[in-house]
Formats: C-alpha cells, sequence, structure tokens
C-alpha cells in the first residue's frame, strides 16, 4: 500500500506598505491561528500570502516584484501556492490575473472571510481585538476606522479602502485591554483619517471621547494619534492631549501642501491662512506638543513661486518632524486628468530642497534636548546600542534615542529615564538616569 507523506502547511504572511497593512495582517494571522493554522510573518512558509501597497508608484512596484519573486519561488518548488490581498490587488484586480496567473488567487481589501476559506479557515465574528502582533511586544497598531471620504485629488485611497467606517469605542477598548494584557504599553491611533472618527457612528466627531475611554485602560501607558486630517479638525481632542497624561504630546496632521492654488487643485477644503492658524492653536493649547507633517512636491501646476512658499513656511513652522514625497500620477484620481507637468529631476531636487532645511531645523530642535531627561520606552538593540523613543517619536518614522550598550543595560519594552547627552539631525544619545554619576 502506497503511503503520502502529509506535510502539515505553513503559512507565511509577507506584509507592505503602510501601518494600516500591518495591522489587516495581523488580524488576518490571529484569524488563521485561531482557526488551527500554523501562520508566520515573513519567515519559511508553503504557503505565501502577500498583503500589498497600491498607493504610489514605488510601493505598487515593490509589491508587483515581491508577487513576481514568490511566484518563482512556487515554479521553482519552493512555495506550494500564493495568494495576494491588499490595496494593490483591491485596485488592480483584473489586470493582475491577466499580468501575472500563476498566483493562485487574488483578493480585495474587503474580502478577509473570503481569503481565509481560501487557506482552510472560517472567519471569527467573535474575534474581536485577537491579533497576532507584528510589531515589538510593547507598542501595537490600533486601527479605529476603515476608509475615507475625503475628496483628495491626488489620492486612490477611496478607491482601495471604500467610504469611512468607524469601528464602535466598546470595541476598540476591548481591543485595546486584549493588547495590554499582551504587554503593549503604547497604542497608536491609525486611520485614513482620524479626524472624522464618529460622524458615521455617532453623528459627531468623537476622537476625544474615544481618547478618554481607552485612556482608562490599564498597562496602557502612551496612547498616539497619526494621521489626522487638517480639514475639520475636532478641537476638543487638544483639551484631551493636554488633560490627561497618557495621550503623547504628539499629532501627525498630514498637510500636503500650503500654497492656495495647490491646496485648492488638491481639494483640500483649507488655506494657508487657517492651516496656519490652526497649527498656531495647537502649539497654544498644547504647549511643547510634536507636530509630525508630511508634503508633496511636484504636483501638476506647482510652479517655482508655490514652491519658494512651501519652503518660507517650512522655515517658519519650524515642524519637530516632517517627511516629504514626490507627487505620483495615479490613474483614476482627480488630478490624474491635470497634466504631469513637473519633471522627475525637478520633483526629486524639491523634496531634498525641504528636508535638506527640515533637518537643519531638526538638528537645532534636537541640540535643545542635550543635558534634558526624558521617559523613554525601549523598542529593541541593534547594533551596540539600545533603541528607544521619547512621546515625542513615534516608530520608524521619527527620532530615536540610542544608549551604548556596551556601558550601559535597559531592558527592552520598559520605560526609562534618559538623560540626553548628544544629539544629531535625526538622533539623540543618552544614558539611563539611574546611572548617571
Amino acid at each position: 500500500m502506497r503511503t503520502k507523506s502529509l506535510k502539515k502547511n505553513k503559512i507565511n504572511v509577507v506584509t507592505l506598505g503602510c501601518s494600516k497593512n500591518v495591522y489587516d495582517s495581523e488580524v488576518l494571522m490571529g484569524q488563521l491561528k485561531a482557526g488551527g493554522k500554523e501562520v508566520v510573518h515573513e519567515e519559511e512558509g508553503n504557503i505565501v500570502v502577500i498583503n500589498t501597497c497600491g498607493f504610489i508608484n514605488n510601493a505598487k512596484e515593490e509589491s508587483v516584484n515581491t508577487i513576481l519573486e514568490y511566484v518563482q519561488k512556487k515554479e521553482e518548488g519552493d512555495v506550494d501556492k500564493v495568494f495576494v490581498t491588499g490595496c494593490l490587488s483591491e485596485r488592480y484586480k483584473p489586470d493582475l490575473e491577466k499580468e501575472i496567473p500563476d498566483v493562485d488567487q487574488y483578493f480585495g481589501t474587503s474580502d478577509l472571510p473570503v481569503l481565509l476559506k481560501a487557506l482552510g479557515a472560517d472567519y471569527r465574528h467573535e474575534l474581536i481585538g485577537e491579533r497576532l502582533t507584528t510589531t515589538p511586544k510593547n507598542y501595537a497598531y490600533l486601527k479605529i476606522a476603515e476608509g475615507c471620504d475625503r475628496p483628495c485629488s491626488f489620492c486612490a485611497i477611496p478607491l482601495m479602502r471604500g467610504k469611512h467606517r468607524s469601528t464602535p469605542i466598546e470595541e476598540l477598548v476591548k481591543e485595546a485591554e486584549k493588547l495590554a494584557e499582551k504587554g503593549v504599553k503604547e497604542l497608536i491611533l491609525i486611520a485614513q483619517d482620524l479626524t472624522y472618527y464618529g460622524l458615521d457612528l455617532y453623528k459627531k466627531r468623537n476622537l476625544a471621547e474615544l481618547l478618554r475611554e481607552l485612556a482608562k485602560v490599564d498597562g496602557i501607558e502612551w496612547i498616539r494619534l497619526h494621521y489626522a486630517f487638517p480639514t475639520g479638525f475636532p478641537m476638543d481632542v487638544l483639551d484631551v492631549i493636554r488633560e490627561e497624561p497618557k495621550v503623547c504630546n504628539y499629532i501627525d496632521i498630514p498637510l500636503q501642501h500650503i500654497s492656495d492654488p495647490i491646496l485648492k487643485s488638491m481639494r483640500r477644503g483649507t488655506t494657508k491662512a487657517k492651516t496656519t492658524k490652526l497649527l498656531h492653536d495647537f502649539r497654544e493649547a498644547v504647549p511643547g506638543m510634536a507636530i509630525r507633517t508630511t508634503l508633496i512636491v511636484g504636483y501638476p501646476g506647482e510652479t517655482e513661486e508655490d514652491f519658494e512658499i512651501l519652503k518660507d513656511w517650512v522655515k517658519e513652522m519650524r515642524f519637530e518632524r516632517l517627511g516629504c514625497f514626490t507627487y505620483s500620477h495615479e490613474e483614476n484620481t482627480h488630478a490624474y486628468t491635470l497634466e504631469d507637468d513637473v519633471p522627475e529631476e525637478v520633483k526629486q531636487q524639491r523634496a531634498a530642497e525641504i528636508m535638506e532645511i527640515q533637518s537643519q531645523i531638526s538638528w537645532e530642535l534636537n541640540q535643545e534636548k542635550t543635558d534634558r531627561t526624558y521617559r523613554c520606552i525601549i523598542d529593541r538593540k541593534e547594533g551596540g546600542y539600545f533603541v528607544g523613543r521619547t512621546e515625542f517619536d513615534s516608530p520608524d518614522v521619527d527620532n530615536e534615542v540610542l544608549i551604548d550598550a556596551a556601558k550601559h543595560y535597559v531592558r527592552i519594552g520598559e520605560f526609562t529615564d534618559v538623560k540626553i547627552t548628544d544629539a544629531s539631525d535625526f538622533d539623540l544619545y543618552g544614558i539611563p538616569v539611574n546611572e548617571v554619576q
């Protein structure tokens, strides 16, 4: 009698793109584990699920290259099946099926139950908050809403993620409690637009109430806000940031540009004057707050004058944190009807100029931190350093605090007070205060 070896399937989830995708992968992995499946994140597995990004050209390229890489592995017999999910396949499914037919199946952003079935598992509604987190144990992303109702001309997210849908407060609190039980100390609130939170469920912007409820969760010590849209920002959130010690004095508010003609063409629903006033209100309401923003250069029709206005404004506002991207001409967006008339080398040059200005501002602001002591969370050990962050810094995108591991010991995943001894453009160097002589 012929015997057949039964190889146990191991599902490898590969995540590309933003923190929203990280969250979605974690939910998928939690569901698979609950369904009795062996699941890993970006390790070896004979079944591969690629969670793609389709936001801008670079991200799309990376996603396609990753799919091709795993299709090649399938051809070589290293993996048995390749499934693709996420934003790229939501946006370009028919094209992908035609161009890369060797993928076993493509799924969109809201196809989780169908994807699970293809992987031999059932979607379980009762698993609210059950995720296999892939971030360091001390922090986790908490996605408070899906989709976006904003009409920004350059953005394809509504095409991929649909209309704005808030998650009820009680579900988010339950999820936060489960994360805290696992040792998570910092929640990073994410959505396409935090500002809009609650309008669909509660008929009012309800981010402030959500923050107050999350702050009651035992074990959670930091709550951080990412991706707040400037138009219609609920000002009561500033009161919570100021009054509630657990809510970090930090906000990520992508402003994209400041020249009025560009803001109008981008359909941002605001002006230079309104945006500048909003930022002054932030600083007045929460002194010492770190404001992170992102900008786009090279948008269709951006003149030298528009760019000079943007540069002068960056110098004036002195953002604590700033990222700059070159415009990506995305089909099916409103801006796609405009001529992509800024040459690529000009886009790159403008982005470099903005980041040069910002690195000087960051260096100056960091110098002011020397000899001061900050409460830091220690994320990891890398090379010869323990790497931590202050409340003014988000993982992966902001400044880091480096502690010489040859001279000092701190516990990963724990808070420690660190005295800053030196600073560069984007890094701080320090020593734990209990060791300061």
